[in-house]
């Protein structure tokens, strides 16, 4: 079974992209964003909403969450996550956009979209957009830019090279919720 990590195609029981592949270029010593990228998030959530998909997240994200939240983290799992495969993701909410996180809220600031968790968001939020599947070469970065869409790809600030392959593995290394950590 696939899910989609908000516009990329996951495999839940890894967690990974079923378009990773260890000779990316991603992975290579010289990659075509060796100059770096730019990218600014315009609060527009549209990486928070979109078709069903799943937001992936840490033992330890779900803790400090549940904490932040002031509910026990059996409370957490159970009202603001779901099953999906062998591991957790956050819940949905179908909006006139399509099924937002949710944590996002669109009506605190009129015309933007914030995380009521930015500070505590999971890594798979945090490293967004640069993922290894959307880094593999620069037609996948101007696809996950138009699918998304993304208006803060290719504006902002100028992230270096040496700062994306830090969000690339932070994203990497991030290991979701399984139902081991549930057990404590």
């Amino acid at each position: 079974m696939t899910t989609v990590r908000h516009g990329a195609v996951v495999d839940p029981d890894t967690a990974m992209s079923v378009d990773d592949s260890p000779d990316s270029s991603a992975d290579s010593d010289r990659a075509w964003y060796d100059a770096g990228l730019r990218f600014e998030c315009s609060q527009c959530g549209n990486c928070c909403s979109g078709p069903p998909g799943a937001v992936w997240f840490t033992p330890e994200e779900g803790r400090l969450i549940a904490a932040r939240l002031g509910v026990s983290e059996a409370d957490f799992l159970e009202r603001y996550t779901r099953r999906v495969g062998v591991r957790r993701t956050f819940n949905e909410r179908e909006s006139d956009i399509g099924f937002d996180c949710v944590f996002l809220d669109r009506l605190s600031v009129p015309g933007r979209a914030s995380c009521s968790i930015y500070d505590l968001r999971p890594t798979q939020c945090r490293t967004w957009p640069f993922w290894p599947e959307n880094l593999a070469s620069p037609q996948a970065w101007t696809q996950a830019k138009a699918m998304m869409p993304c208006h803060g790809m290719d504006h902002g600030r100028l992230h270096s090279f040496v700062e994306i392959r830090v969000q690339v593995d932070r994203d990497r290394k991030a290991t979701p919720f399984s139902p081991e950590s549930e057990r404590g």
